[in-house]
């Protein structure tokens, strides 16, 4: 059975969607069969991929019933996707009175679950019904976490929820680990945080950091994961080494469990 992990942060602008676009990727690369399901409504990670936001149909019909989660799925050439767009942010209304609405995703998901090692879910950069349903069906949660003076006071909201969604609707839920993004070793601030996040989170911090990259930055222009905009570019070696530490840690939990 597929892994599912949600990409989250609900503080914008900290490389989740950046994330979750390119670990998805560098996974695939390593021969893994992987989906991404794009739940924020501003189809970042479906335009990032190569992806025309007005695909049909979508993470939406998915969500009010409309379509089976197989029959959303596109192949794009990447990696699979379940594209979204701003129909999204109706959901959220839609749902609001629908008997049993934290888990809709969950339930959409478990007949492709199978099909796929890991399914990667990018989630909107804020707390609400959509988060929660991507929360509710996830496995793990991995965490961007963006190397500025926030960066703490935004950690904590998160694992508060994290805690509370542990509690009220997924006791299997955990955290997968903790990236830190927009590293930049000429600025102290940069090494202030990674210590701080380190010391509060320990071993839950990947070792692998993400650096400031202009690669990066352009490649979702081009609708590529930035391994393929530019394989030998910073930004795509880190993600490429993300994803070794990543399988890695898998391969060990595994082990861990025999």
């Amino acid at each position: 059975m597929g892994k599912i992990i949600a990409v989250t942060n609900q503080k914008g602008g900290v490389g989740k969607t950046t994330t979750c676009i390119n670990l998805a990727a560098a996974v695939k690369n390593r021969g893994k069969r992987v989906l991404v399901i794009d739940m924020d409504p501003q189809g970042n990670c479906t335009s990032g991929l190569g992806l025309d936001k007005s695909t049909e149909p979508n993470i939406y019909d998915v969500l009010v019933g409309r379509e089976q989660a197989k029959d959303a799925v596109i192949q794009g050439k990447f990696c699979h996707v379940i594209p979204a767009n701003k129909d999204l942010s109706g959901a959220s209304v839609e749902l609001v009175e629908a008997e049993g609405r934290e888990y809709i995703l969950r339930k959409a998901l478990e007949p492709i679950q199978e099909q796929y090692d890991y399914l990667f879910i990018d989630c909107p950069p804020s707390l609400e019904l959509l988060t929660l349903n991507a929360l509710t069906a996830a496995d793990s949660v991995l965490i961007p976490v963006q190397c500025e003076y926030y960066a703490m006071e935004g950690l904590a909201d998160l694992t508060g929820t994290v805690k509370l969604c542990q509690k009220k609707l997924n006791p299997g839920l955990r955290i997968e680990g903790l990236v830190l993004t927009m590293y930049d070793g000429r600025v102290r601030l940069s090494a202030q945080v990674e210590a701080e996040v380190r010391q509060y989170f320990g071993d839950a911090v990947y070792k692998t950091m993400i650096p400031r990259n202009v690669r990066l930055s352009e490649a979702p222009s081009y609708g590529m994961p930035v391994s393929a905009y530019d394989r030998l570019s910073k930004g795509s070696l880190a993600y490429g080494k993300l994803a070794k530490e990543f399988l890695r840690r898998q391969k060990q939990a595994e082990a861990e469990k025999e």
